[in-house]
Order: structure tokens, then sequence, then C-alpha cells
């Protein structure tokens, strides 16, 4: 008997995350040859103490191993709110989507720090 996977998420949750991934922007604030340093700007949250971005992205490159090259890269977010586990899909999306349009299809080590939303992640291609 096959069984199907069915995605179970509130349709609220899901109008929310095609908004903030839709409207997000990043720009990059910092580079180095090892390392990138991105704001992201997400239409609803926004850091509470400056009023700038919600998060930053920390890109590093392992330059020195090349047997098993991996990108380390870490996500922190700003703001307060997205700290609630009521969000974890909000952030796990954001997330996703980060990783997929500033490291691409490279093997990446994920850790998005988030309160309780905080979680590691491999990407391997």
């Amino acid at each position: 008997m096959e069984k199907n996977i069915i995605a179970v998420i509130d349709p609220q949750m899901r109008k929310q995350i095609e908004e903030e991934i839709a409207g997000f922007t990043f720009t990059k604030n910092f580079r180095s040859p090892s390392a990138e340093e991105w704001y992201v700007f997400l239409p609803n949250y926004q850091d509470p103490i400056t009023g700038g971005a919600a998060g930053k992205v920390i890109i590093h490159y392992n330059l020195f191993d090349t047997k098993e090259i991996f990108i380390n890269t870490t996500i922190i977010f700003d703001d307060p709110v997205l700290h609630h586990s009521s969000l974890h899909q909000l952030v796990y999306a954001i997330a996703d989507e980060l990783v997929n349009r500033l490291v691409g299809y490279a093997d990446t080590l994920l850790s998005v720090h988030s309160g309780e939303n905080s979680y590691n992640a491999e990407y391997k291609n």
C-alpha cells in the first residue's frame, strides 16, 4: 500500500509565508575572502532596537579542507516575535529560502538562531 505524504499547513500561515518570502530583501554588509554577512529585511518584522533588518546571515566558506567542503551558514533573527514556537513554520521557510538564494546548491551546514525556533540542518547535494 502506497502512503501519500500530505503537508498540513494552516492556510493563514501559508499566506504569511508567501507574503514574507515574496517581500523580503537582503543586502550584503561585509565580505572577506572567507566570509559574507547579509542583512535580511522582512516586510512585517524588524530589529526592535534599530528598526532595521529582522536578521542577518553569515556565510563562512571552508577554504582549507578540500576533502569534504561544506559552507557554514548561520542565520540570526533579531525580531523576538520570530522566536515564538507558533512561527516555527515561517522561520523554517524563510531560512530555507535564504539558503537557496544566498548559498545555492552547495553542501551547507545551517544553524538558525531564533529563540524557541532555533535548529541545525544539513543541506547535502
